[in-house]
């Protein structure tokens, strides 16, 4: 249990105990007592004034001398300054603390809490390769995944390919028109962006018949719609659709050359799933549910024959689930896949990381299925985020002028190479050493840079300032953590001490506290669904350690119960460094 629980328990006890109140630990704020301030933690009264009828200042006099009194053992003081009440902790507190870390490898994990969750991410379509948008998502859907099993959830890691519809069809005209048989192995290139370039030269050739057509004297509207290109492309939809061999046998091949790419890129950066489901597969998914809904009055039929849900009751509007025509929308298919998918794994909430331009889709899907009574409807969760920009602003996929996943991963790599040499500190290293080591920087910094921005915030990648080992980077917490393994090593020989009665100096308490919120953010992370949570926390721990040992020698510590005990504590950091990063799906060198 973390202090600040304790200091909330304690507060909830003493206030039913004086003025037979009952409050919720929940309800109690608790923050960092400010330096100028004496005490370690401020409980925050003015909530309560109105409630208990007390002044701020005599509020906080009665329930600080009942506090510390109540538990001597963890409190040895307080003050009270405009109606904030300011607690000391007893030192012997921080050092049961770090004597009970001292052998725990498990610090920070829970156990099992007996609950399933489902995280889907990634969601590509095979029609392009993966891009910087994509690797937001792919990184926050595993962080998040991490985050929660650290939190003993247990957690089932989906994906849903897109590998159906008129997208798909584009790149396989393209392809039929202008690839005179052509294959990645033929060509030496990577499937996805083999077919990626393909859906690129579709739209090209497009905007030169719509624009020729308008030129003619056609109106614009009625030009896209005419282009002799895009007709082919929506007969092959209804070709597909009615499964017709030649066209079957092509989508198979040119999504399998995709699907190797796409293996390649996720192993590249990390990234796996427990399962995946197609859309070829699950698109026909929810119809029978729409006759359910339609039993149930949840949903009505119009005159036409298409069917609906009314939704202005609940803020919204009218939602189209099946057209006149009898086919599916998408709305239709996702309910399906959410009854598929809790009928498998029987998850108690499914979390869709997905950007924020479909948050009204997940309102509404979550709503519909809570009015059908699926299962499970309450724990549908839209992990919506921001769209991911470049200095030169926004990307289009086709017009080809996105960021490729595997060449940003690449260009990291590289910089990470440029600004390591010029620190001149791997000259032991051996080339497969260092191969590994770029590798793990470049993909740590551009991993920590995507996660460390609250993931609601849209945000620009600037790849230069993401690898700086300075700053508030991957590679900073990097640094850190190889340093302490650095001053570890030198004192391997140290024979221990554990007398466990040293008075904490500022600095050392100062890293203890943070060493000890650990678990309470790998916890407010699961519950806000925010990985930037566990990244700015490591990067405060990385600078509080930084500070603490530039102030504080080990190897000439003033005796050996300090050398013991800031040996201690620099292996607790490093440890959780190496967890935190571990959940961000970031390593973590030994040496740097």
């Amino acid at each position: 249990m973390s202090v600040v629980v304790k200091i909330k328990e304690a507060a909830v006890r003493s206030i039913e105990a004086i003025y037979s109140v009952s409050i919720k630990p929940e309800q109690i704020l608790v923050n960092a007592t400010k330096p100028e301030f004496e005490g370690d933690y401020t409980v925050v009264l003015f909530a309560f004034v109105k409630q208990l009828k007390k002044s701020p200042d005599a509020l906080g006099q009665e329930l600080g001398e009942h506090i510390v009194a109540q538990n001597p053992n963890l409190f040895t003081g307080f003050n009270v300054i405009k109606g904030f009440l300011n607690l000391s902790v007893a030192n012997q507190f921080w050092l049961d603390f770090i004597a009970a870390q001292k052998n725990n490898q498990q610090y920070g994990i829970q156990p099992s809490n007996g609950k399933k969750v489902m995280v889907e991410y990634s969601s590509p379509n095979t029609n392009k390769p993966l891009h910087l948008g994509h690797l937001r998502n792919n990184f926050l859907g595993w962080s998040i995944a991490e985050i929660l099993k650290a939190n003993g959830y247990e957690v089932a890691k989906t994906c849903i390919v897109n590998d159906r519809g008129i997208h798909i069809c584009k790149s396989m005209i393209a392809w039929q028109l202008f690839g005179h048989g052509a294959t990645p192995a033929s060509t030496g290139m990577k499937g996805d962006h083999f077919v990626g370039d393909y859906y690129v030269k579709f739209n090209d050739a497009y905007k030169v018949e719509v624009a020729a057509l308008v030129a003619s004297g056609m109106e614009q509207e009625h030009a896209e719609k005419a282009a002799p290109i895009m007709k082919e492309t929506q007969q092959m939809l209804l070709d597909w659709e009615a499964g017709k061999p030649s066209v079957m046998e092509l989508w198979r091949n040119m999504n399998g050359w995709v699907y190797e790419g796409f293996d390649t890129t996720y192993k590249k950066i990390g990234s796996d799933f427990d399962k995946t489901y197609y859309e070829s597969n699950t698109y026909i998914l929810g119809k029978d549910l729409v006759e359910s809904g339609l039993e149930k009055k949840v949903f009505f039929q119009k005159d036409d024959s298409s069917v609906w849900i009314d939704l202005t009751g609940d803020g919204l509007d009218e939602k189209l689930v099946r057209r006149k025509d009898g086919t599916s929308v998408y709305m239709t298919q996702d309910i399906g896949l959410a009854v598929h998918k809790y009928d498998e794994f029987k998850a108690d909430q499914s979390i869709y990381v997905v950007g924020d331009e479909q948050n009204y889709h997940f309102k509404v899907l979550k709503l519909i299925c809570q009015k059908l009574g699926i299962p499970a409807a309450d724990g549908i969760y839209h992990l919506s985020y921001g769209m991911v920009e470049l200095p030169t602003g926004k990307m289009k996929s086709r017009e080809g002028t996105v960021v490729d996943a595997d060449d940003l991963v690449d260009a990291m790599v590289n910089i990470a190479q440029q600004k390591t040499e010029e620190l001149g500190k791997v000259k032991d290293f051996t080339s497969e050493e260092l191969v590994e080591l770029y590798d793990t920087i470049g993909l740590g910094a551009l991993k920590f840079f995507l996660l460390r921005v609250d993931p609601k915030k849209k945000m620009i990648f600037n790849p230069e300032e993401s690898i700086d080992f300075h700053g508030f980077t991957g590679p900073f917490v990097q640094y850190t953590h190889a340093r302490i393994k650095s001053i570890l090593r030198k004192q391997e020989d140290t024979v221990l001490q554990n007398s466990g009665t040293e008075v904490l100096l500022p600095l050392e308490l100062e890293l203890t506290k943070h060493l000890e919120l650990f678990p309470s953010v790998l916890e407010e992370a699961a519950i806000e669904h925010d990985p930037s949570k566990v990244a700015i926390y490591l990067f405060e721990l990385a600078k509080t350690f930084n500070g603490f040992y530039t102030q504080h020698s080990i190897a000439n510590a003033e005796s050996d119960e300090k050398k013991s005990l800031r040996i201690y504590l620099s292996k607790l950091t490093a440890q959780v460094l190496q967890r935190g990063m571990s959940v961000l799906g970031i390593r973590v060198p030994e040496r740097m």
